[in-house]
């Protein structure tokens, strides 16, 4: 039973979702609820209740302990939860919290409870077999490897031996002498998600963003119980979700709801990067700007590029089909084929590890690319922060956290993985000091640190639009002009209505500075793009 607007109804409430992945940083948040009568979902609201009440988020489905809501489609309307209950559920989460529970399932070990992503496991050191598989790969003996890099042949042969351990000073030399091996490996985002509770769109894109609003295209949406939507070039590149203002009929005052995500898709990334050169910053000093402004991540994608083809995706796909791997997750699924390219997908929200063949995929799409195999860490809520509390609050490189999680969380084998060995206390210390790595792997997890994570700023364009006239409308065109048409061709063109969509794409695109703070620079993005190392402080190229 529940009481709405007074009115003692015989539902039963369902939590049907919310527009924010997290209670962090929000006294109050907005959830969908469903009224179940007879199995059947009757009636639908959008409430706000308070969030230290409701202690953390149900699963979708699953009833809630709401007694009474209040309220109206104009003003909005807002919920109570039953004390009793809810005291129970912020026992419940808390004691979850503080759980640490291992427990083997399978070929899988699960760690319930453990807020941490790395579980302070780091990245070895690069062993033996590592620097034979480098110089595998870069086809020298160690003579020549040697000489390269301004060592003895004997230095060498005993790291390679086993009788001497490779030093940072000796990995330094290598990535010196070999620059290609230094740029082997990059990483960077591929997806960004910002939650500001006490903003709106255009706040963020005035406040936050600094870009130029004149670049957005406004419009109406029903996506993620948000009624209006901010698009830039009005693509779905970088878009800002959150509620339009609704005027009241009898008093004419307007009633603007607060709250709005930030959406940067994998393009949207490169071309705010764009935003960011503009303005001498870094993402990290976006990501404290936020903070100032209550903004919390829901979702942050962070792409490792193998671009010297280290990773074989036939070689992981097998691997996987074998059992040869070990993992915290008790989820994984391979999609694909050895012609389009294998996806790997291991784990399940808020936490998906991803390997995918880049190079196939980017071919089925008509574009090339220089990366080769691309591993990624989808990152959503909670573990999303982690990584932000890591590297804004602990000073730690964002290369360091993303290839310690990496580590932490999965490790290929070339040897069988036996049955007594994964009833072990220590599952992953046990697999790892008795059973041969993949080397690949081990090198790509060791190696890593030592790369760099760069941004790679990219200016709107309609390449797209032109690759796709240039494929399949230019043949007829030909046939048009061959016969006489090509005067109404060009008329039809100069005579045409573009969308609202079209005009912001076009303004967009000439546009050279994109943002409020630069509007007088000018970039030159007619030479090669060139990338540059978060790690530079200043925000300037590498």
């Amino acid at each position: 039973m529940i009481t709405i607007n007074n009115e003692l109804k015989a539902y039963t409430p369902m939590f049907l979702g919310t527009t924010q992945h997290s209670l962090r940083l929000s006294l109050e948040i907005l959830i969908m609820v469903g009224m179940k009568l007879n199995d059947e979902i009757v009636e639908t609201y959008n409430v706000i209740v308070s969030a230290i009440e409701l202690g953390h988020l149900p699963n979708i489905g699953s009833e809630i302990a709401i007694d009474e809501i209040t309220g109206s489609e104009l003003s909005g309307f807002k919920a109570n939860i039953r004390q009793s209950d809810a005291k129970i559920q912020n026992t419940v989460s808390t004691e979850l919290e503080n759980l640490i529970d291992l427990k083997n399932v399978g070929r899988y070990q699960l760690l319930k409870g453990q807020k941490d992503v790395t579980q302070e496991l780091n990245v070895p050191a690069l062993t033996n077999n590592n620097l034979i598989l480098m110089r595998q790969l870069l086809e020298v003996t160690q003579s020549e490897l040697a000489k390269k890099i301004g060592v003895s042949e004997r230095t060498v042969w005993g790291i390679e031996n086993g009788t001497q351990k490779i030093s940072d000073k000796f990995v330094d030399k290598l990535l010196v002498a070999y620059p290609e091996l230094a740029e082997s490996i990059e990483v960077q985002f591929d997806w960004v998600s910002l939650t500001f509770p006490d903003l709106t769109s255009k706040q963020v894109i005035a406040d936050v963003l600094l870009l130029q609003e004149n670049l957005f295209l406004e419009r109406p949406t029903s996506q993620n119980f948000y009624t209006r939507e901010m698009a830039f070039a009005g693509e779905k590149n970088i878009y800002i979700q959150d509620f339009a203002p609704v005027q009241n009929p009898e008093t004419q005052a307007v009633d603007q709801k607060f709250g709005t995500t930030l959406y940067l898709t994998g393009k949207g990334t490169r071309l705010f990067e764009k935003a960011l050169l503009e303005q001498s910053m870094n993402w990290h000093d976006l990501f404290a700007k936020a903070r100032l402004y209550r903004g919390h991540l829901t979702r942050l994608d962070i792409a490792i590029n193998d671009k010297w083809g280290l990773l074989n995706m036939n070689d992981l796909v097998k691997a996987v089909q074998e059992k040869r791997f070990w993992s915290k997750s008790k989820s994984y699924a391979v999609h694909g084929n050895v012609d389009d390219g294998w996806t790997v997908d291991f784990g399940q929200s808020p936490f998906v590890i991803r390997a995918y063949d880049k190079h196939k995929e980017q071919a089925n799409k008509g574009y090339d690319t220089d990366v080769k195999t691309r591993v990624e860490l989808e990152l959503h809520q909670d573990k999303a922060e982690y990584v932000l509390d890591e590297w804004l609050n602990n000073d730690k490189k964002l290369v360091d956290i993303t290839f310690d999680i990496l580590y932490s969380y999965l490790w290929f084998t070339n040897g069988k993985i036996e049955d007594h060995q994964l009833k072990s206390d220590t599952v992953r210390d046990e697999i790892e000091a008795t059973v041969e790595p993949m080397p690949a792997w081990s090198l790509l997890t060791a190696l890593g640190k030592k790369m760099k994570f760069v941004r790679e700023p990219k200016k709107q364009s309609v390449e797209r639009i032109e690759k796709w006239v240039l494929q399949s409308v230019v043949p007829s065109l030909a046939v048009l002009k061959k016969t006489g048409h090509w005067h109404e061709i060009i008329e039809a063109i100069n005579t045409a209505e573009l969308s609202a969509e079209q005009e912001k794409l076009v303004m967009a695109t000439n546009k050279n500075a994109i943002t409020r703070a630069s509007k007088q620079l000018n970039i030159n993005f007619e030479k090669p793009t060139k990338k540059y190392n978060e790690d530079d402080k200043r925000g300037k190229g590498a």
